[in-house]
């Protein structure tokens, strides 16, 4: 099987489930910043030390390659059984939480806006972050017009705040710290 297709060579892509649309719809949109924001993910993972919460990042990684599935089907009906591999529990959102937590625990306490910056884990960690944000916005973008499940637009919210927190914890467990404004 080849990767090339060259179905996209004037501008449009295939959906899940069938149909095809321009690659700027905003679908299209928003499934791909949640691709880039996985992406964002394997780059931190591959920053030493690449032991520091790696099971849940993958566990992450696998979770948004999901919503991605979810996000790239207009009408989830028509791949129902495909789709069934692609389930996301709420319970994730009380992970992240618990996470942020116990590492909160660990940190000094939050006294001043922090630059995205650090040691090269926790710099990536912050340019995760804000790839996650602008997913999000497309991911709330999309749902003023489409069926978008909440838990979708609540797990990226969540997932925002956790890579912010790791990148803190990543800064404080090497020595570094915060860097302040």
């Amino acid at each position: 099987m080849s990767i090339y297709t060259r179905t996209g060579d004037t501008g449009t892509t295939g959906l899940f489930g069938g149909g095809r649309v321009p690659k700027h719809h905003h679908r299209v949109v928003a499934y791909g910043e949640v691709d880039e924001l996985n992406s964002a993910l394997g780059l931190v993972r591959a920053i030493s030390p690449t032991h520091f919460y790696d099971s849940l990042l993958e566990t992450i990684q696998r979770d948004l390659f999901s919503i991605g599935g979810h996000l790239a089907t207009p009408d989830p009906s028509r791949v129902e059984a495909a789709l069934t591999k692609a389930t996301l529990s709420a319970d994730r959102l009380l992970e992240f939480e618990a996470t942020m937590d116990t590492a909160d625990d660990e940190l000094p306490e939050l006294g001043a806006f922090v630059l995205p910056a650090g040691t090269h884990k926790a710099a990536a960690f912050h340019l995760a972050r804000t790839v996650c944000r602008r997913a999000e916005r497309s991911v709330t973008s999309l749902a003023t017009t489409d069926a978008v499940p909440e838990l979708f637009i609540a797990y990226l919210n969540r997932l925002s705040d956790l890579l912010f927190t790791l990148a803190r914890l990543t800064n404080h467990r090497e020595g570094s710290g915060d860097v302040v404004w």
